[in-house]
């Protein structure tokens, strides 16, 4: 079972602007890494550290950066919608490996 944690305050999250989605997409890109460095530098390390687990809700997706695998530890990142997946805190550590290697997959397969 996962722990479901809020993103951290201390990285700062962008602002939905919708007159300038580029610049709104070009910093939730930096949102992403910046919080993926800010938990490295908490000292959080190991396979998949850092990844992003999506769930398809509604018309979008819930995203989640992976803290810990085990325990399983998840950041719920609030970018775009910001859906959350009901069942999230219902992950195993190999439900999460399994989601990421598909997820991998389809990223090769539709580049």
């Amino acid at each position: 079972m996962a722990d479901i944690y809020s993103a951290p305050k201390e990285v700062k999250l962008p602002k939905l602007d919708f007159s300038n989605m580029q610049k709104y997409a070009e910093e939730s890109k930096q949102y992403i890494a910046d919080l993926k460095q800010h938990i490295k530098d908490m000292g959080y390390k190991g396979k998949n550290v850092g990844e992003i687990v999506r769930f398809a809700v509604a018309d979008g997706y819930a995203e989640y950066m992976v803290l810990s695998m085990r325990p399983m530890k998840l950041i719920h990142i609030p970018l775009d919608d910001a859906y959350e997946f009901p069942y999230a805190h219902l992950m195993t550590a190999s439900e999460i490996n399994k989601k990421l290697e598909g997820q991998k997959k389809l990223e090769q397969l539709f580049k």
